[in-house]
């Protein structure tokens, strides 16, 4: 139990009043998109991104992180920093230090504004982190293949800070690479038909890969806008514990439904089925 919670299940409640209710101290990993900007229709429920990370940030482990999925809506020819005053409000006011920012790469549509504007082809992945370094860090999972892995190439003459450059040598390129602070998902073919009954959806393998890398075994992931439960389905794929939030019954509705066709553990494993 957490609280008045059963991990493992999905509970229709407004974010901050379900945070609210949760001992401190207690979530390894949180991620989640937050319905920013109404860019989609969420059925008229709003939120307090403000008081979001207020709870967020005394739920969370010491080493914990938290994960927002965002991007800004364009307002008269400009975006609406959403994004970057949510980052500096949850680190200047609620406690949190950004570990990182992470661009999601996609393919985006023209939309409405292709010949005014870029076509946008990125959200942002705010990495947020409790305390003073992550409590569990793995990215060997999410290594990506080397273009010249397993080859010997010439290189490394960087110039050093006192102008000193070092001379190149032979270098063994390794077979995988860091895959660095931009993380490219195909949304194409994305998930199941079920999955998009929701209007904004992520794609399945970004929860996969914070939970390999951020969140330990046995370890409890919330996301706060539960929405169609990909987190929960990538937290049960991985064994790890999970626990969600969503304000609107339909969608909890359909998390709970995803999970019941979709998920991969036992039924005793399901306390909410």
């Amino acid at each position: 139990m957490l609280g008045p919670y059963e991990i493992n299940d999905i509970y229709q409640t407004d974010c901050v009043e379900g945070l609210k209710k949760l001992p401190e101290n207690c979530i390894d990993l949180c991620v989640s998109s937050p319905p920013y900007d109404g860019i989609r229709d969420y059925h008229g429920f709003s939120l307090d991104l403000h008081n979001v990370g207020i709870e967020l940030y005394r739920v969370m482990k010491e080493g914990g992180i938290a994960v927002m999925v965002m991007q800004d809506q364009t307002r008269n020819f400009a975006k609406s920093l959403t994004t970057f005053r949510t980052a500096i409000d949850w680190c200047d006011n609620a406690g949190f230090r950004l570990f990182e920012t992470l661009i999601y790469r996609k393919y985006g549509a023209e939309g409405g504004w292709w010949k005014t504007r870029f076509r946008v082809d990125h959200e942002f992945m705010l990495v947020f982190l409790k305390g003073q370094r992550p409590q569990y860090f793995d990215k060997e999972p999410l290594k990506i293949p080397s273009k010249h892995g397993g080859k010997t190439l010439t290189g490394g003459g960087t110039r050093l800070t006192n102008g000193i450059r070092i001379p190149t040598r032979p270098i063994l390129i390794n077979e995988m690479k860091c895959r660095g602070t931009v993380w490219e998902y195909l949304t194409a073919g994305d998930g199941s038909r079920l999955k998009h009954k929701h209007p904004a959806t992520f794609p399945d393998k970004l929860p996969y890969d914070f939970i390999q890398c951020f969140c330990p075994p046995e370890g409890i992931v919330l996301d706060i806008f539960m929405g169609s439960g990909t987190t929960a389905l990538a937290a049960i794929e991985l064994n790890r514990n999970f626990l969600g939030f969503e304000i609107s019954e339909e969608y909890v509705k359909l998390a709970k439904q995803r999970i019941a066709i979709e998920g991969k553990k036992d039924e005793d494993q399901l306390m909410f089925l």
